[in-house]
């Protein structure tokens, strides 16, 4: 015989006895009986060995130690494997941000209610029964700061709100400092009017107004950042698996068992074309994900530095005091302006004999505060410790979605090398790895995918990520966009200048117009042109009660 001839009846032998011992293997299901019970399923499903021609949906037909029924069960358990890594990675980052999101929210609460409570230990302790008797003006403005802190400019004015508490302030000091005359309600709306004008506290009220909104728009957006971080995760990972996807992941995991070999595990690539492919609309997140967190990451930076919320609210008590200093050191130039511009009070019938104002006013002085001054801890301040932390998980969280797959076909799920289920066999995958993202899988060899209809929760959560990084951006910057803004605006009522002439602009001593005639109170004029503000003037009627409280303890010495 000829050696060819012999080669050729050696080939077809080894080929017969390859086949009788994969036929032979597939007549006992043992393994596969095991195995497809191990997953909780009844083993009688299981025939007892292998069927020829199965009419199988997504498996190779031929022998087989799987039925029909036995193929759908294992498609529905398919599914919840390539699901349940993927439930996995994405619980975790949505719990440690949303644990994120509960350390700073908590922190900024609790700074600010800690700040109140400093601020009125320091005045009870500087001013006693004074302060007491108007604390409702510094719990109010706290309370707003909390409101504007959650809601922003849709629950709160911000410059509003710090107009009328200057205005409110400048009206109360304004009593103390010159108990010896009477003042009308509508004097003092006189006065309050002109608060920006006179400046009586100097050029504190324009940097506080500049330091809390930065940091408080840093601050609220940030932490809504980070709500909306664990929100987009949670809606994501909710995706339900296409059908496609379904069929892919039952062929890569369990078709083996069909044949017999369920030791047999999916080759890398073959695993990263079936999950590009099924995460294929979850990868198209990642772009706006690493520009939404690159806008974090700079927000973050910003809250370490300038715009630092410890550092601008902790020592509000102290800076609320470096203005009622300026008060009190310019307070004989205010009132003189005052006079002038509102006209000359009625001297107070319990001050007709001559007593100097520095005998009968406002005497309380604080520490001093150095605006340089900031909360030191060994690492730096509090926030900047939950700042460093937030940071290492935000740059940890990057390219979240298009690793997925990778993250997913790798240690035990997969087979390296070439001894690893192909899809159809135990050999070499020879197909190319595709791209991620949508617009990548119309080559896809493993997963049908319908490139035309993109996942509609996904493109949602796509474009809310891009709206708030347009606000952390906006942020970045010392602005407030959010969609807050379209409830209240920025600006407010403006209050008149009391000053019709050109000369005002150009001379800043000139508060006020001149009176037309000097023996005639001022007031009535003003006030017949002047609209109050809502806010602080409508008010103070109410404050009447307190004042008369604190009228009496000054006037007590005097009275004896």
């Amino acid at each position: 015989m000829k050696p060819v001839s012999v080669l050729c009846v050696v080939s077809t032998l080894v080929v017969l006895c390859v086949s009788m011992t994969a036929e032979q293997k597939l007549n006992n299901c043992n393994d596969v009986r095991a195995a497809y019970s191990s997953k909780g399923f009844n083993v009688n499903d299981v025939p007892n060995k292998g069927v020829n021609g199965a009419p199988l949906k997504v498996c190779p037909q031929g022998f087989s130690c799987c039925t029909v029924e036995m193929e759908e069960k294992l498609s529905q358990q398919s599914h919840t494997e390539i699901k349940a890594p993927v439930s996995r990675l994405s619980t975790n980052l949505q719990s440690t941000f949303r644990q994120k999101h509960d350390h700073f929210d908590r922190f900024f609460r609790e700074l600010l209610e800690k700040a109140h409570l400093s601020l009125h230990h320091m005045f009870a302790r500087t001013y006693g029964m004074m302060y007491m008797q108007n604390s409702e003006l510094f719990d109010n403005f706290f309370k707003a700061l909390a409101r504007y802190y959650v809601s922003g400019s849709g629950g709160v004015n911000l410059d509003s709100m710090l107009s009328d508490f200057w205005a409110d302030l400048l009206e109360r000091m304004f009593r103390l400092v010159n108990v010896q005359y009477e003042f009308s309600r509508a004097y003092m709306e006189c006065v309050s009017q002109h608060t920006e004008q006179l400046q009586p506290f100097g050029d504190v009220p324009r940097k506080l107004r500049i330091q809390l909104t930065r940091s408080f728009v840093a601050a609220r957006t940030f932490v809504r950042g980070l709500t909306l971080m664990s929100e987009v995760v949670n809606k994501v990972s909710m995706v339900s698996a296409s059908p496609s996807c379904v069929r892919a992941s039952m062929k890569m995991l369990y078709c083996p068992y069909c044949s017999g070999q369920v030791a047999l595990k999916p080759c890398q690539n073959y695993c990263l074309n079936v999950l590009r492919g099924c995460l294929a609309n979850q990868a198209d997140l990642d772009a706006e994900w690493n520009n939404f967190l690159d806008a974090m990451l700079s927000l973050a930076d910003r809250l370490e530095g300038p715009f630092n919320f410890e550092s601008v609210v902790e020592p509000i008590d102290v800076k609320i005091s470096e203005a009622i200093m300026n008060m009190q050191e310019n307070s004989m130039q205010v009132s003189q302006k005052v006079f002038q511009g509102c006209g000359q009070p009625k001297p107070s019938a319990a001050f007709r004999s001559t007593r100097s104002i520095k005998d009968t006013g406002f005497n309380g002085r604080f520490r001093p505060y150095s605006p340089d001054a900031r909360p030191t801890t060994a690492a730096g301040t509090s926030l900047d410790r939950l700042t460093i932390d937030v940071k290492k998980k935000l740059k940890n969280a990057k390219k979240f979605w298009s690793t997925l797959p990778e993250t997913v076909c790798a240690g035990e799920r997969i087979e390296p090398g070439d001894e690893c289920w192909n899809g159809t066999a135990k050999s070499r995958y020879e197909s190319v790895v595709i791209g991620n993202g949508l617009a990548n899988q119309v080559s896809n060899p493993d997963v049908d995918v319908d490139i035309t209809k993109p996942d509609i929760v996904i493109r949602t959560q796509i474009a809310a990520l891009k709206e708030m990084t347009s606000w952390l951006k906006a942020a970045h910057s010392g602005n407030d966009i959010s969609i807050d803004n379209d409830e209240g605006g920025s600006g407010g009522d403006e209050s008149g200048s009391g000053c019709d002439s050109p000369s005002c602009e150009n001379d800043p001593d000139i508060y006020f117009s001149t009176p037309p005639n000097p023996g005639k109170p001022a007031v009535e004029q003003e006030v017949k042109g002047i609209k109050p503000s809502d806010g602080g003037v409508a008010s103070k009627g109410s404050m009447a009660l307190a004042l008369c409280g604190l009228a009496l303890a000054l006037l007590a010495p005097h009275l004896r």
